[in-house]
C-alpha cells in the first residue's frame, strides 16, 4: 500500500486552520487572503499527484504541487513585497539555504551522518535545516518562506544538472516524490519560526521598531494589531497598504 503523503496531510490541517480563522495573522503577514490561501492549498493537494515530463538527456519531470506552484507562489509574494531590498535578501537567503542543504545532501550521500541521524531522513532533516536558515537569512516571513521553498527546489535542480554533466543514469523529479513533502514542511517551518521570533522579539520592545520608520508606516503596523484584535480584515481599519509594503523587517 502507498505510503499517503506526509506533506499533503500537512496541507489538509493547515487548511482546517485557515477555514477556522487560526491562521488569519500570519496570512496577513504574508499579504495572502484565506480564500487564496485555501485555493493554493487546494490546487497543491490536486497537482501533488500530477507529473509533467520534461524533454531533454535526462529524463526529468515536474510536479505541479510541488514544483510548479510553490514556484509560482514565492514569485507572488516577492511581487506583493514591492521592495527591491526584500527581494534581494530572499534571493540571496535562498541561495544560502541551496548551498546548505546541497552541503548536507552530499555528506548524506557518502553515508557520513547517517548513523548519527538514527530515524531521521531527508523527509524532516531538509525542511528544518531549510526552514532554520532561510529564517536567519531572510528574517521577514516572506522571505524566509520564499527562500526555504526554493532552497528545497533547488536541490533538485541541481541534482538534474550533475546527472547532466556527469552522464550518471537516473530520473529527475522536480518537487515531486518525497521533495513534495520537504517543500511542504520547509515553507511552514520558516513563517513559523519567523512568526514565532518576530512576534517574541516585538513583544519584548513593546511593538515593532519604530526609529527612523515613517509614521504613516508605524500607524499601518497599528491598525493592523488591532484589527487582528477585533477579529476583522487589516483594510477596515483604514490601513494604508502601500506603506505596510515598506515593512519587511519584521514581517
Amino acid at each position: 500500500m502507498p505510503r499517503f503523503p506526509i506533506g499533503v496531510l500537512i496541507l489538509i490541517v493547515s487548511s482546517v486552520l485557515i477555514y477556522f480563522g487560526l491562521a488569519h495573522r500570519v496570512l496577513d503577514r504574508l499579504r495572502i487572503s484565506d480564500k487564496t490561501a485555501l485555493a493554493v492549498i487546494g490546487a497543491m493537494i490536486v497537482g501533488s499527484f500530477l507529473n509533467i515530463p520534461i524533454p531533454g538527456a535526462v529524463p526529468t519531470s515536474i510536479n505541479v504541487g510541488g514544483g510548479l506552484i510553490p514556484l509560482g507562489l514565492c514569485i507572488y509574494l516577492l511581487v506583493k513585497a514591492g521592495t527591491s531590498r526584500e527581494w534581494i535578501r530572499a534571493l540571496v537567503a535562498s541561495v544560502i539555504t541551496g548551498g546548505a542543504l546541497y552541503y548536507v545532501f552530499s555528506i548524506a550521500t557518502r553515508g557520513a551522518i547517517e548513523g548519527s541521524l538514527g530515524f531521521l531522513n531527508s523527509v524532516y532533516i531538509y525542511p528544518l535545516i531549510a526552514g532554520i536558515i532561510a529564517y536567519i537569512a531572510g528574517r521577514s516571513r516572506r522571505a524566509a518562506f520564499v527562500a526555504a521553498t526554493l532552497g528545497v527546489l533547488s536541490l533538485d535542480i541541481i541534482n538534474y544538472f550533475y546527472l547532466r554533466t556527469t552522464g550518471t543514469p537516473g530520473r529527475v523529479f522536480i518537487g515531486g516524490a518525497g521533495a513534495f513533502d520537504s517543500i511542504v514542511l520547509a515553507g511552514i517551518v520558516a513563517v513559523l519560526l519567523a512568526e514565532l521570533i518576530g512576534e517574541t522579539r516585538e513583544r519584548l520592545q513593546g511593538g515593532p521598531a519604530s526609529e527612523g520608520r515613517p509614521k504613516k508606516l508605524l500607524k499601518s503596523l497599528q491598525n493592523a494589531e488591532y484589527a487582528n484584535a477585533l477579529g476583522v480584515k487589516p483594510e477596515e481599519t483604514g490601513s494604508d497598504e502601500k506603506d505596510d509594503k515598506k515593512e519587511d523587517q519584521h514581517e
